[in-house]
């Protein structure tokens, strides 16, 4: 029986402590008045500054989601570019709230960086991108060439096994930020820069003479990008994963930042009530008020017009959505339903 007790007991400690860091963390937000998000800042398509010196991407955009969610205002962030080793340690130290820098999900990060990934924001892959004027056309010409890449990435390895399977010689330059390996790949240092596919569609519109390389159609890994939470802060993490959730099912619902109003006070079908959070239910459960998703899309967009002006047709990118179609489309893209 004492054992049972002492059982208990210790369940008890751990749930009021988890309760604890999870206010903490909700409150701590609120108590700032801002979201600290960990990005990139050097992604355009993802997370970067434009030419006026304003945030911009679809990594900043679902930042802009959960503030929009939080504190009521797309514009209470506060972003802090990271490198690919700074971001998880940010993280678990509570520098940043919410990591969204095209971190990939894997087991090793997910099981040892003390972070929780809360689920894909974009289906990528790793790439190259070469000069045209080398008349490479495929991954499979690169044999002996100099490759850039990022040091403390997946791309170092998925880049060594892909040559080791096709028996090619490998010239690997790493460097601690595509800033770096960029700067390197243009001033002919390597004759290869590979990173993730949208990193490089994204570096090629921001290069002057961008028509001059060629971004290679081979894929050689699976890098589902999934923004993360710190581990065992629940309630963020559900507040987090149902952002992201919300943004992917409201686009499926035909719900946008145009017809969101409309569509919550003539709601009628159970699925788009429990979306848009009718009853505020889920509201009470996160700690937020009954807004909270007429915010999210109205501010912000539903999955499609986020992917549209940041990666899609109305950016410089042009980026098909491919993968990132919903699942109903072609795509793999595919969240829980309301019900």
């Amino acid at each position: 029986m004492r054992h049972v007790v002492k059982s208990l007991s210790i369940l008890a400690l751990t749930l009021a402590l988890s309760q604890s860091l999870l206010a903490g963390t909700l409150e701590s937000v609120k108590a700032r008045g801002t979201v600290k998000c960990g990005v990139n800042g050097e992604a355009p398509g993802l997370s970067f500054k434009d030419a006026a010196g304003h945030w911009q991407g679809m990594d900043v955009d679902f930042c802009r989601a959960i503030a929009a969610a939080t504190l009521g205002s797309r514009d209470k962030v506060e972003f802090v570019p990271l490198t690919l080793t700074a971001a998880p340690v940010a993280l678990a130290k509570g520098e940043v709230d919410v990591l969204a820098r095209n971190f990939s999900w894997n087991l090793e990060r997910d099981v040892s960086a003390g972070i929780s990934f809360v689920g894909i924001l974009l289906f990528d892959g790793q790439g190259f991108m070469v000069r045209r004027d080398t008349g490479i056309l495929s991954a499979l010409e690169l044999d002996g060439k100099g490759v850039c890449a990022l040091e403390g990435s997946t791309s170092a390895a998925h880049v060594q096994r892909y040559f080791d399977r096709h028996r090619m010689r490998l010239d690997l330059r790493l460097f601690p930020d595509l800033s770096a390996a960029s700067k390197a790949y243009l001033a002919g240092e390597c004759q290869v820069l590979t990173s993730d596919h949208l990193q490089l569609h994204g570096l090629r519109a921001t290069l002057a003479d961008g028509q001059d390389h060629r971004v290679l159609a081979e894929i050689i890994s699976k890098e589902p990008l999934s923004p993360a939470v710190r581990e065992g802060d629940g309630r963020w993490f559900d507040l987090v994963r149902w952002t992201l959730f919300i943004l992917i099912d409201a686009e499926e619902l035909g719900i946008d930042s145009h017809n969101v109003h409309r569509a919550m006070s003539d709601a009628q079908a159970s699925d788009t009530r429990l979306l848009l959070d009718v009853e505020g239910q889920v509201a009470k459960s996160l700690g937020l008020d009954r807004e909270w998703v007429v915010r999210v899309i109205g501010q912000v967009g539903n999955y499609g017009e986020i992917y549209a002006r940041n990666l899609g047709d109305q950016s410089p990118l042009k980026v098909q959505r491919g993968f990132n179609a919903l699942w109903n489309d072609g795509g793999l893209l595919y969240a829980p339903p309301p019900r």
